[in-house]
């Protein structure tokens, strides 16, 4: 990870996103006649998925879209689903023209994972929009991350400090109410994109912005395997950027 940028705030850390991507999707498309990308959600995201959606100059039914993740049990009309965030705010906005493939936790997981898998192997991965979470973790690999397995996605268990954030920001009523598992984007598939762009903002991130920078590069800091990658983006606002001790 060699580019780290400190920007004012959470709109500015979504414009920059959405330029530097927009930029990827459309050098993808020029040069290969399509583009697959990952989009992420959360609160990191907002900001990034408004700007992407009012990008002029990207043909939209030119470039597949994938997500980094979704709970287990979880059906599409609850507020904190996944596929219904990004059906809201990336799909709807865009009249439907992106090819948006669903992450469907509400059935049998495991065979959803191996379907994603099979449909994502192979291809090119112009960018992947994503954050950190507050346990350090990306999508949901939570610590300790599994780098090792090959599979693009896995089943994981969603540990208590990552149901504590979900919680925390209000997508669900109470900590009891968060799923205990989700199907996640594994680490070495997330590592396979040509870009990552790393969105992440608020003093309850400045932690694990610290681990994923400063520290050892371990699956107990997931995110922290990124300082291996040739080609990230971590944009961050100065509160999350307040623990850091080099500059």
């Amino acid at each position: 990870m060699k580019d780290i940028r400190t920007l004012p705030d959470k709109r500015a850390i979504g414009n920059e996103a959405a330029a530097l991507g927009i930029a990827a999707i459309k050098a993808a498309i020029a040069r290969d006649g399509e583009a697959t990308i990952i989009v992420a959600t959360g609160a990191s995201q907002f900001e990034a998925l408004e700007a992407l959606v009012a990008a002029e100059g990207i043909d939209w039914s030119k470039v597949t879209a994938f997500h980094l993740d979704e709970y287990v049990d979880l059906p599409i009309s609850h507020p904190a689903s996944f596929r219904r965030y990004l059906q809201e705010r990336f799909v709807g906005p865009l009249g439907g023209k992106v090819r948006f493939v669903p992450v469907n936790g509400e059935e049998d997981a495991a065979a959803e994972a191996a379907r994603l898998g099979a449909l994502i192997k192979g291809r090119r991965i112009a960018v992947c929009f994503a954050g950190i979470g507050e346990n350090c973790h990306i999508a949901f690999n939570d610590p300790p991350a599994d780098f090792e397995t090959e599979e693009p996605y896995i089943v994981v268990a969603l540990d208590e400090a990552c149901r504590q954030q979900q919680f925390g920001e209000g997508w669900f009523p109470t900590l009891d109410a968060v799923p205990s598992h989700a199907i996640s984007m594994s680490v070495r598939q997330i590592m396979k994109s040509e870009l990552i762009i790393l969105s992440v903002s608020d003093t309850r991130k400045a932690q694990a912005v610290r681990d994923a920078l400063e520290g050892p590069v371990s699956p107990l800091h997931p995110a922290s395997i990124l300082q291996t990658h040739p080609n990230t983006v971590l944009l961050m606002d100065p509160p999350a950027a307040s623990l850091l001790t080099r500059a």
